[in-house]
């Protein structure tokens, strides 16, 4: 009986005592803290305040990274060159130690809507008139040069647009003449992967054929090195054989991530180099 009613006591004062709270969930009403990474490069990480502090620290270089949304074939999403180019940026402006990063431009000319020519034979390419990416690129950096930034830099990932680049650049240069800002195009970023990177393959026994120039080996392996998740790896060599009908010229089959890390060495290194040099010119 003395038994019973112990248990019963130990009950009782069991089902009367608050549950308790996990020591790692907060409040209903508590506020959210986020933080920014410390050491971020990215202009939309920061704000305002922090931004202007930061070009008067010495700040003064504005990386303008152009990607594109665009069929890659079966394997590769349809992001990569955005991923790509802003990941690559990270890279170059950590290098050059005075430099920022713009929000990727996204919206680039992939050709005609009606009827549809180039990429945009396939569902998920975003095409824009070449007139409105211009204006795009120039509107951006009038903005940047008005809040402070002297040298605006324009890398692209795709090779589509690079005489775009170049053009705005120019035009924006010599309406600048008469100020400490200045517009650089710097076809270095995509001229290493046709180059540098293709020279490095070409020792390591790969034929033209399986390198390609679009979503074959090269491109596929630069994108496994720079943004793993846009690759569905699992899926290289598997199913039908790589070609036009798929949106692949070249075989991406023997693609890999310690390839495509030659390719990402040259960029950042001939980049940097590039842009180090045109900022020194003037």
């Amino acid at each position: 009986m003395r038994l019973v009613k112990v248990i019963a006591l130990v009950a009782l004062v069991q089902g009367c005592a608050p549950s308790p709270t996990p020591a790692s969930t907060p409040p209903p009403d508590a506020p959210v803290q986020a933080t920014r990474p410390a050491d971020s490069v990215f202009l939309e990480d920061l704000t305002w305040t922090e931004l202007r502090d930061a070009i008067k620290a010495g700040k003064t270089t504005i990386l303008v990274p152009v990607g594109a949304v665009e069929q890659s074939g079966p394997y590769v999403a349809l992001g990569k060159h955005d991923a790509r180019v802003k990941m690559l940026a990270d890279r170059i402006a950590r290098n050059l130690g005075n430099a920022l990063v713009a929000p990727v431009v996204a919206y680039v000319p992939e050709g005609n809507i009606d009827p549809p020519t180039e990429h945009m034979r396939f569902p998920g390419t975003i095409t824009v008139p070449p007139e409105v990416f211009r204006q795009t690129l120039e509107s951006a950096a009038m903005s940047f040069k008005l809040h402070g930034f002297t040298d605006v830099v324009f890398i692209g990932d795709h090779g589509g647009y690079q005489s775009d680049l170049k053009t705005v650049a120019g035009d924006l240069d010599r309406r600048w003449a008469g100020s400490p800002a200045r517009a650089h195009f710097i076809g270095q970023y995509y001229q290493a992967t046709q180059t540098t990177y293709v020279a490095a393959l070409r020792k390591r026994g790969y034929s033209d054929a399986e390198i390609g120039t679009h979503a074959g080996l090269a491109d596929t392996s630069l994108a496994m090195a720079a943004t793993p998740a846009m690759v569905r790896a699992d899926q290289l060599g598997n199913g039908a054989r790589p070609g036009l009908s798929l949106g692949v010229h070249g075989d991406p089959s023997h693609a890999s991530a310690q390839l495509g890390e030659l390719g990402v060495d040259a960029i950042v290194a001939e980049t940097t180099a590039a842009i180090r040099a045109a900022v020194a010119r003037h």
